[in-house]
């Protein structure tokens, strides 16, 4: 390893001995009692890693003979993956300690998924995809089942860990049939051995398996069946978190993989993609359409915010991918906001996952109804708020790409999703008054995420906030 080698990776080396430091201080002291002050601090780091990665270097360097590649891509995820980390952990950390669920190791290991997130979207290697992958997963499997006394956490960690050992496993299968047929695990040199008729079919069929790992990750149909019940047996704030920076930088690594390593073809996967896109639209709009538990629904939901990022990514474009980009980032914005309302859902200080809960919420908390309405029209996709913006880009990218039945496809599936959000707000303002009505507590944290997740959301009705210039600045390093 070269000097210039350490310190392209520097971020993730310091964040990585953070975490190994923060375990033995955990160790070696009060255990749990130091938890709440590991997760103030390991929020601290995150959005101080997040600033530097931000604002120091341009251009793209890479280290370890191509296998990470720091770029605007790459730093344009980080970012939101850095972030978003902090804010579940300082919006979560009053909820797990009135559950008596802040263990110490929990802050590290989601440090530990987030330098694994770090290494995924800066891959430029097989190996470096996966060491990342499986840096994350690991992590996950266990913040999922962190709830030790409950069923319903134990089978959402087990569930999420048998399939993603076997999402894994297909993708190790693919990508070993991509070294088999390519003679190199690096993203430049797969590229460079697809010709101009397309790819060899062995290629096409290692293509074909990584594809499905990745669709795995992203919680693309038909690989989706984890997404439901995970999301409903983890605690509400580990929730949070594989609702936002996992899905980022997941979706990062599939577009960096397609366009890397396979963008020479891109009429090869762009259907592939396409087909998973229309899919997880459809069945996340009409899955929700039963669900009376708020985590459920948010679990389809993002089954099919996933297959509006794939269909940027399936235009195979700059366009594309600056559309997905802008996607993912509003879609992370929104559930930040959402998820700190439902951490907060709460009756006799236990939680409440029933939408006929919030039943004429808007007559004791009318500001907070405001905010929550304001965030289930913009995930609807009602203009002019923020969320119609990134699925206008998406749904813009597709038809320039020729791809218009998909788009076709993408707005009726976003009418009939509509029906979902649209009823919590009537449950809000017109539903019957309940017999026994929520607990009015929120933590300061989770009102300051909330009113600014909403405000975010108005405010995109007069400008992006400049995330179409930087999306665009990381797509260009991505498809250039």
């Amino acid at each position: 390893m070269t000097s210039a080698d350490f310190v392209t990776v520097l971020p993730e080396v310091l964040l990585a001995v953070y975490a190994m430091a923060a375990l033995l201080f955990g160790v070696y002291t009060t255990k749990d009692k130091v938890a709440g002050t590991l997760v103030v601090t390991t929020a601290a780091v995150l959005v101080v890693l997040a600033l530097w990665v931000g604002t120091a270097g341009e251009g793209t360097s890479a280290a370890f003979g191509g296998a990470f590649i720091a770029d605007g891509f790459a730093r344009f995820a980080k970012v939101i993956i850095l972030l978003s980390g902090a804010g579940v952990l300082l919006m979560g950390r009053d909820y797990m300690e009135r559950h008596n669920l802040l263990r110490f190791e929990y802050p590290i290991l989601i440090s530990l998924a987030t330098v694994g997130m770090m290494m995924m979207v800066s891959a430029g290697d097989l190996m470096a995809l996966y060491m990342g992958l499986e840096l994350q997963s690991l992590s996950l499997y266990v913040v999922a089942s962190l709830r030790r006394d409950s069923v319903k956490s134990t089978e959402a960690g087990l569930k999420y860990f048998v399939l993603g050992a076997l999402s894994s496993g297909l993708l190790l299968y693919g990508a070993s049939l991509v070294y088999g047929y390519a003679g190199t695990t690096v993203f430049s040199g797969i590229i460079s051995t697809i010709g101009e008729d397309g790819m060899a079919t062995g290629l096409l069929i290692g293509l074909v398996f990584l594809i499905t790992g990745l669709a795995f990750k992203v919680s693309a149909v038909p690989f989706h069946m984890w997404t439901p019940d995970v999301y409903e047996g983890s605690p509400t704030p580990v929730t949070a978190f594989f609702a936002t920076a996992p899905k980022m930088a997941a979706m990062a690594l599939f577009a960096r993989v397609m366009l890397d390593a396979f963008g020479a073809a891109p009429g090869d996967w762009g259907q592939i993609v396409a087909l998973l896109a229309l899919l997880s639209m459809f069945l996340g709009a009409i899955a929700a359409i039963g669900q009376q538990n708020i985590k459920r629904l948010m679990a389809y939901s993002s089954i099919a915010h996933m297959g509006f990022a794939l269909m940027g990514l399936a235009a195979g474009t700059e366009t594309g991918v600056q559309a997905m980009l802008i996607y993912m980032a509003i879609y992370i914005a929104m559930n930040l906001g959402t998820f700190a309302f439902i951490l907060g859902m709460q009756r006799d200080g236990q939680p409440v996952t029933d939408i006929s809960a919030l039943s004429m919420y808007s007559v004791e908390y009318p500001g907070r109804a405001a905010a929550v309405a304001a965030l289930m029209f913009s995930l609807a996709g009602v203009p002019p708020l923020l969320g119609f913006a990134g699925k206008f880009a998406v749904l813009n990218a597709a038809v320039d790409a020729g791809y218009a039945w998909l788009a076709i496809g993408g707005v009726i599936a976003s009418v009939i999703g509509a029906f979902y959000y649209l009823r919590i707000v009537f449950y809000m303002y017109f539903g019957d008054k309940p017999d026994v009505a929520l607990d009015g507590t929120m933590t300061l944290t989770g009102r300051v995420f909330l009113t600014g997740s909403a405000l975010v959301m108005l405010a995109g009705m007069v400008t992006m906030l400049g995330v179409d210039e930087l999306a665009l600045g990381a797509a260009q390093a991505l498809v250039n």
